[in-house]
């Protein structure tokens, strides 16, 4: 009998390279990312955004060691420095409003005060105001919200008629009513703590309608999801779908409607004190300068620019970031 003439070959084994190489492509193809992390990642890809995530930061750091900062620069924001201003005129002595080595934006008419450590200091009221107020709205539109939209009837009817009357009420009449008549100390406050804190509140108050909406109708909307309808049907009770289901999912809106909602409230801060209705004197606020500015703005403009310009940066550096935040937690977002 004669052999075959070909005979079976076993298959060569793969080399651990090839093994590793495998083993790496198949977990790279089954991992998993996040919401988060792919928020993140489209976040870094918005130049714009982190430019403006990148300003905020500076502005509360700087808000924070104000103190510090105005301390190494030799300048107290309330120290006057009448020898150099104009006693004719009551203009700063020099050009640029009074721009020197000593004081790098110039000091104040009249007084001399420096400008940069007044500046420094009003970003403390204005981001202060700005942001508890936020969270204040924040607190109240999420909670009604909430209500509102997961229990209907004649709940949702309440809150919403409760809401449409609010967002109706002339709520910058109202604030300027309120703080002209509160008085100098009150829960331990004195003089501008006080109005601070009425600040805060109001405009807090007045602002959670528009949040409030936000979150009632996300609250319409995933009411009906599956998710919900199955936790139902494992029994799970009103409260375990309000505090597991609904709200984790209502953290991105939240989250992008409170970096829109700080600098709308900064801007109100800055005209409550424009119209001198906001913090006294000496407490420095950048509403304050500009209305101070208002009588020198053709001798000395650059008392008025430079905390107009302050202003227009942190409004801008809050809504280019919250436009980015919005656009990278949006999972249909063409950016």
């Amino acid at each position: 009998m004669t052999a075959p003439l070909h005979e079976p070959t076993a298959e060569a084994a793969p080399s651990a390279a090839e093994e590793a190489a495998v083993a790496g492509a198949e977990s790279k193809s089954v991992q998993g990312r996040s919401l988060g992390r792919i928020a993140w990642e489209r976040l870094k890809r918005d130049k714009l955004a982190l430019t403006g995530a990148v300003v905020v930061l500076l502005l509360v750091a700087v808000a924070l060691l104000a103190p510090v900062i105005t301390s190494l620069l030799g300048q107290d924001p309330n120290e006057y420095h009448e020898d150099l201003i104009d006693p004719l005129f009551g203009t700063p002595v020099g050009s640029l409003g009074g721009i020197s080595g000593d004081h790098l934006l110039g000091v104040e008419p009249v007084n001399g005060r420096d400008i940069l450590a007044r500046i420094l200091y009003g970003a403390r009221i204005s981001l202060l105001v700005g942001f508890l107020s936020a969270v204040v709205a924040v607190i109240f539109g999420t909670v009604f919200g909430v209500l509102a939209g997961f229990f209907g009837g004649w709940v949702d009817s309440l809150i919403s008629r409760v809401m449409d009357g609010l967002l109706a009420f002339p709520q910058l009449l109202f604030i300027i009513a309120l703080v002209s008549v509160m008085p100098n100390d009150m829960l331990g406050l004195h003089g501008t703590g006080v109005r601070v804190f009425v600040m805060i509140l109001v405009i807090g108050f007045f602002g959670w309608p528009y949040i409030g909406r936000v979150v009632r109708g996300q609250t319409l909307s995933m009411r009906e999801r599956e998710y919900v309808e199955a936790a139902r049907s494992l029994g799970a009770g009103r409260f375990y779908i309000l505090f597991k289901e609904l709200l984790p999912n209502l953290v991105a809106p939240i989250i992008v409607y409170t970096t829109m909602m700080i600098p709308t409230n900064i801007l109100t801060e800055a005209a409550l004190s424009f119209l001198g209705v906001g913090v006294k004197p000496p407490t420095a606020s950048w509403g304050q300068m500009l209305s101070s500015a208002i009588e020198y703005y053709e001798s000395d403009p650059m008392y008025m620019v430079v905390p107009g310009v302050a202003i227009f940066i942190t409004v801008l550096a809050f809504n280019l970031f919250g436009d980015g935040v919005r656009d990278a937690l949006d999972p249909k977002g063409s950016r």
